[in-house]
């Protein structure tokens, strides 16, 4: 099934989203910083050939009008994005993210009237204030910027950092665009998720969570103490991988996702997904 594109008009202005599938359960994705729903251009058609699977971009990222200032907070921009959600008719869907994303699931679940079915979380912030400082002072340099291109071999030089030197081109190129249309403000989402401690909000959360991280991500080292926090969790871990499931397996991604919105969704429990 083809991928389309939307709009849906919440306070701060539109939010841009992309959709697969027109039956099942909904499922909505929400992507790390400072990128866009393009990382799940992949996962999309997978997930479309049995639920509703929607991706949005974050206000201020991709095609979404940005938040009124930096000093926006995560659940600020959850608020909108369950405006968003609601606008397309989203019923307790199944929510996941990634890093950044995975708090505003987290927190996308609390604003949504009828609340989730579950979560599918990969890499949870949940930082010590060591972390936190260090992350809200190091993280997110200003990007260089001039007439003769800084920025685009500052922006391949930082993902071949973070995502390691033998990123593949079609990732590395996916990251430095999208980060580089939000050059001027890239850092805000990132700055909100730092300042943000997701702990209360996931342990309040009444739903199933599925804790679906790759082995080596850098905050795959929280994973125990998310499972400790939630009320129902359970871990899958993929070997061997150093983070973003969703760009490097995205069949394996989807096919967890699919298989625990099957189990926790009783309507979906006898079709065959």
């Amino acid at each position: 099934m083809r991928t389309t594109g939307g709009y849906a008009d919440t306070e701060w202005g539109q939010v841009h989203y992309r959709r697969n599938g027109d039956s099942g359960p909904w499922i909505g994705l929400f992507h790390e910083s400072p990128l866009s729903s393009r990382v799940y251009e992949a996962v999309l058609p997978l997930l479309g050939r049995h639920a509703r699977a929607v991706a949005f971009d974050t206000p201020g990222y991709g095609a979404s009008d940005p938040p009124p200032s930096r000093q926006t907070e995560i659940p600020d921009y959850a608020r909108v994005l369950a405006q968003a959600a609601a606008h397309l008719g989203m019923e307790r869907p199944v929510l996941g993210g990634v890093h950044t994303g995975a708090s505003l699931a987290i927190e996308t679940a609390a604003a949504l009237p009828g609340g989730v079915s579950g979560l599918v979380l990969s890499g949870v912030a949940l930082l010590d204030d060591a972390e936190r400082a260090s992350y809200l002072s190091q993280w997110t340099p200003e990007v260089p910027f001039d007439d003769h291109g800084a920025q685009f071999g500052w922006g391949v030089e930082r993902y071949r950092r973070i995502w390691g030197a033998d990123v593949p081109p079609e990732m590395l190129h996916l990251a430095v665009v999208e980060l580089m249309r939000t050059h001027d403000r890239y850092d805000w989402a990132y700055q909100a998720a730092f300042r943000h401690d997701p702990a209360a909000s996931l342990a309040a959360e009444p739903a199933p969570v599925l804790l679906l991280d790759a082995e080596f991500d850098l905050l795959a080292d929280k994973d125990p103490l998310a499972l400790e926090l939630a009320r129902d969790a359970r871990l899958v871990t993929l070997p061997g991988l150093p983070g973003q499931p969703h760009l490097r397996v995205p069949d394996r991604y989807a096919a967890e996702i699919l298989a625990f919105a099957r189990d926790i969704t009783p309507e979906e429990r006898n079709r065959v997904l």
